[in-house]
């Protein structure tokens, strides 16, 4: 088999470049010892790309598993994010995207932001992200911590209470602690709001 095999994926169809390892008369897992693989929209835009030193694809459940992934997610032609994991599963004809173990996701900003967590999720018929499990938000002006957050399209972190935030002063040093309900960290506008319960006590932090 070789090294380095390269594999590109049209929705709904995808080809596999690599020999298979038949396991019984129906079921057989393809093992990949470097994958390359883009994904495309019907309309032909690529969506995401994946990288994993070490995969395997299950032609019954239609399934990738997929070792040490990196996983670049675009905006038409620019990256907007990269993800990465100890391992994740590719599912749903391609859509139904779940990693786990020391997830990582950063932007690709002067400053850059970094959100990690224990799982991520990600459905691609939606635009939000699923993270849950030891959520940790960090750049320059922020902490952030949560058990559970959603990234949308327009940018914004939305960070499940309990909220522990912590401002960093002119030096990258911790400033103050403060605990909250929700929160909700806007990437482009480098601002955090908190709302309450009730509605009736909210605020907004620009850095």
């Amino acid at each position: 088999m070789s090294k380095n095999n390269r594999l590109i994926i049209f929705l709904p169809l995808f080809m596999l470049g690599c020999a298979p390892n038949v396991i019984d008369e129906n079921k057989v897992i393809q093992k990949i010892d470097s994958l390359d693989m883009s994904i495309f929209s019907k309309s032909g835009d690529k969506i995401y790309s994946i990288t994993s030193p070490n995969s395997s694809y299950d032609n019954i459940e239609l399934k990738f598993e997929l070792k040490k992934p990196i996983i670049n997610i675009l905006n038409g032609k620019e990256t907007k994010y990269i993800i990465s994991s100890e391992e994740s599963t590719l599912s749903d004809n391609n859509k139904l995207l779940k990693m786990k173990g020391n997830v990582k996701l950063k932007t690709l900003k002067k400053n850059e932001d970094f959100l990690n967590a224990d799982n991520f999720f990600w459905n691609i018929k939606n635009t939000n992200y699923l993270l849950e499990g030891n959520i940790r938000f960090e750049n320059q002006n922020i902490i952030l911590n949560s058990g559970k957050a959603i990234l949308g399209s327009d940018n914004i972190i939305e960070f499940f209470k309990p909220v522990k935030y912590i401002i960093k002063d002119e030096n990258n040093e911790n400033k103050y602690e403060i605990n909250s309900e929700n929160a909700f960290y806007n990437l482009d506008t480098e601002s955090v709001s908190f709302e309450a319960k009730d509605k009736r006590v909210k605020s907004i932090i620009y850095f």
